[in-house]
């Protein structure tokens, strides 16, 4: 009997030792959708690299990583959100945060991590908001810090600099001076900055905005929009679509033979299922991207490649967790420590170079917006296949397609 108890004791004490040796972290996601699939798609590929190679030094001990898949369901209910938040945090006992998509929810979720003081590396929603708070109340947010994408009027600078590209070359192959652009946005607070951005930039851009659309992020039928956007003559239909609206707005474009040329951010059309989802109808349809086979940073093509060789998809943006991973990984080994406070003194005064961005951060814990180093680039469907156009300085680029006039 006591021998029994013994070995009861000591394997519960093996157990315990085994937990010591790794290093929880949440992996924060709406997994039923694209979105969450690549947070927990990149995090996997950080994870099984980092445990591979003996795990993350800390202070000389070994430990490996251990995930915790959190489905957020953000994309249709915040409190979703924050209760896997805080389910992950008080029942699981995570040590760090990383993912997060649709800003309204992020922001209820980035309240209930500083509650913990739990580090959360965000990796998918834009919202200036989220970097403002740790500049007006530092002590409580600063365990937050934007991964990816930058934050939305950096996303504005990058989208600005590309639709101007694209101007110029409507003033060039249909000899007008003042392009026609129809704003899309779905409805949701991250494209309300960009919108307003937008409406002022355009005019100073010698471009003319004839109508802004706002239908749903879920919308799957968008012919009363694109009828509308069609009267008005646009050349650009400028798209803010984070959700499985930009499907549906890829495929009605190409069934009505659209003149105009879809630019923006459209977060369906950054998948390789995308043309499929739109029926093969999605030719021309570009959009803001962070992955494609370029020379972006040294380890953009090693990252795509495995990416694709394990899970025969092509990365989307919120496939930046591996980034996120990878940047904690660099900041313990480097403080000894998986100490909080510690962790986001060093990443503060960082550079690291990921597969998506070269980062550093600001004092909103945002990233230093540079084009070719955070500023991500665009891709552009042709013939079935998602082509890199911008930024011109990186190697691997290819001309943009306009649609037959």
């Amino acid at each position: 009997m006591v021998r029994c108890v013994l070995a009861a004791a000591a394997a519960m004490l093996i157990s315990f030792g085994a937990q010591a040796q790794t290093i929880k972290i949440a992996i924060l996601g709406p997994m039923a959708f694209v979105q969450g699939e690549h947070h927990w798609y990149g995090a996997e590929m950080a994870r099984d690299e980092i445990n591979k190679a003996g795990g993350i030094d800390v202070g000389g001990k070994r430990m490996r990583i251990e995930l915790v898949r959190a489905d957020t369901n953000e994309i249709q209910s915040v409190p979703d959100a924050t209760n896997a938040v805080e389910r992950v945090v008080t029942r699981d006992k995570v040590d760090f945060l990383i993912g997060g998509f649709r800003s309204e929810a992020v922001l209820a979720m980035q309240e209930v991590a500083m509650d913990y003081k739990k580090l959360f590396l965000g990796v998918g929603a834009a919202h200036s908001k989220l970097g403002l708070n740790v500049e007006q109340n530092y002590d409580r947010y600063k365990y937050w810090f934007r991964v990816s994408p930058t934050k939305d009027v950096d996303l504005a600078r990058t989208l600005f600099a590309v639709l101007g590209a694209i101007g110029a070359q409507i003033r060039s192959d249909l000899k007008t001076e003042t392009p026609k652009v129809a704003i899309l946005a779905e409805k949701a607070v991250w494209t309300e900055g960009l919108v307003a951005a937008a409406q002022k930039t355009l005019p100073a851009l010698k471009m003319e905005v004839v109508g802004l659309w706002q239908p749903s992020a879920v919308a799957t039928d968008v012919t009363a929009e694109l009828s509308a956007i069609d009267r008005a003559g646009a050349h650009i239909v400028f798209t803010m679509l984070s959700g499985p609206v930009g499907i549906s707005v890829g495929r009605q474009m190409g069934e009505r033979n659209m003149k105009a040329v879809a630019w923006g951010i459209n977060v369906e059309g950054q998948k390789e299922e995308f043309w499929q989802a739109a029926a093969g109808k999605a030719q021309y349809v570009s959009t803001l991207d962070t992955y494609s086979e370029v020379e972006y940073t040294p380890k953009t093509i090693p990252f795509v490649k495995a990416y694709q060789a394990r899970f025969k998809k092509f990365p989307t943006y919120t496939a930046a967790t591996y980034d996120a991973i990878m940047l904690l990984k660099e900041a313990i080994e480097n403080v000894g420590s998986t100490d909080a406070d510690k962790l986001v003194a060093f990443i503060e005064k960082v550079e690291h170079v990921g597969t998506g961005a070269v980062a550093t951060f600001d004092k909103r814990h945002d990233l230093v917006w540079a084009i070719g180093k955070t500023s991500g680039i665009a891709v552009q469907w042709q013939e079935g296949r998602k082509v890199p156009f911008w930024p011109p300085n990186i190697k691997g680029m290819q001309p943009f397609k306009m649609p037959k006039q």
